[in-house]
């Protein structure tokens, strides 16, 4: 039997999509164990090693070997790491949508979907990489944003919140204008790709236009072998558990929408510890509320 070890000594993984994965590679009897608790989890919350064993059909010693099988230190680590993985939601592969789903079933799946596949993201991504990029945007003189279709959406989120900071930012979300933006570009200045499949032929000529005009390319992408990476200077992979079902809810999108969040957090924290921008800041804010009626 060969595992996965990467999956099974990282104790913050959701231990049920740990279990879906290694359930291929383990034994006959450590599968019954998997089927069990895969098919419904929370029932093994109350269950002592007994009654696992007596839902499962198999032997007490089996359960204590299928705990170590999937990487937890025994029965106790076990039910903590589940009790851990259903606070964060079922996994991706328990939330597939179906035609007769109430809508009570809907908002349940989606929203276990999305916060499964924000944790999965969560500790896949590069925490190196989100420095450099952090570094690269707190330096930079013009931030420019581009994308398509929901990359798009989050492409205009970047933009909305950037300028709090003091930069200057732009977003182009259509083809002829993002190659005009591009070729003006300078050095100093960052353009940021989002793409979620990474493969966009047009965004990859926007990224090599603006590296050639001096400009420091930064990428949000969802595929970890995306050619896109080629022509970025930093690449932050935004990786979900999305699929391309017709019902999937936009994973990608939401995730990408948080890295923006960290990043652009970050960038002001960053900032802020300059006085005269921390007064700006603060004036800015006055007159937003001084627009609010009451």
């Amino acid at each position: 039997m060969t595992q996965d070890h990467s999956l099974v000594r990282e104790p913050q993984q959701n231990l049920l999509e740990v279990i879906r994965t290694l359930r291929p590679e383990l034994r006959k009897s450590d599968r019954k164990v998997a089927d069990v608790v895969l098919d419904d989890p929370r029932l093994m919350l109350n269950d002592t090693v007994a009654e696992l064993a007596a839902r499962a059909e198999v032997s007490q010693p089996t359960v204590l070997r299928f705990c170590s099988a999937i990487g937890c230190s025994g029965y106790p680590d076990f039910k903590l790491r589940l009790a851990q993985s259903l606070a964060l939601g079922m996994p991706a592969t328990h939330s597939a949508l179906e035609i007769s789903d109430t809508p009570e079933q809907i908002i349940e799946k989606i929203f276990d979907y999305t916060l499964t596949s924000l944790d999965w993201a969560r500790y896949h991504l590069d925490k190196t990489a989100l420095s450099q990029a952090i570094d690269l945007l707190t330096a930079a003189t013009r931030i420019d944003f581009f994308g398509f279709g929901a990359s798009g959406i989050v492409a205009r989120d970047g933009q909305q919140k950037f300028p709090l900071f003091g930069v200057p930012c732009a977003v182009e979300v259509d083809l002829h204008q993002q190659i005009m933006q591009a070729s003006m570009m300078r050095q100093g200045e960052v353009c940021v790709i989002i793409s979620n499949t990474g493969s966009t032929r047009s965004l990859m000529d926007v990224a090599r236009t603006a590296k050639e005009r001096g400009a420091a390319v930064l990428g949000l992408i969802g595929a970890a072998d995306s050619p896109l990476k080629g022509y970025c200077d930093v690449v932050l992979v935004v990786e979900t558990l999305e699929n391309t079902s017709l019902y999937t809810p936009m994973t990608s999108r939401i995730a990408a929408l948080v890295v923006i969040d960290i990043l652009s957090t970050a960038v002001a924290l960053r900032r802020d510890s300059n006085e005269e921008h921390q007064k700006a800041f603060i004036a800015m804010k006055q007159r937003l509320n001084e627009a609010r009626f009451g």
